[in-house]
């Protein structure tokens, strides 16, 4: 997911060098905005489909040692 993030903060850059240059109100502002928004919008898609772990899990990574989450091989 990182990944994705330092894609989002790259093309921020970008874009605000694209609008200093050429402008605020041009087509290649505009454009290198809407990429910006659209890496956004896929971030949020992909955090929303993550698998979610029930609390028992989110717990036994919190507490690894701990009774309920200890793991017998046979």
């Amino acid at each position: 997911m990182s990944d994705i993030q330092e894609q989002i903060q790259k093309e921020r850059e970008s874009a605000r060098q694209v609008c200093d240059t050429q402008g605020s109100t041009s087509g290649e502002c505009a454009a290198a905005w809407d990429t910006v928004e659209e890496l956004s919008a896929e971030a949020s898609h992909q955090k929303q489909n993550a698998p979610k772990k029930s609390s028992l899990e989110q717990y036994c990574d919190e507490n690894p040692d701990a009774l309920e989450c200890r793991v017998y091989e046979d």
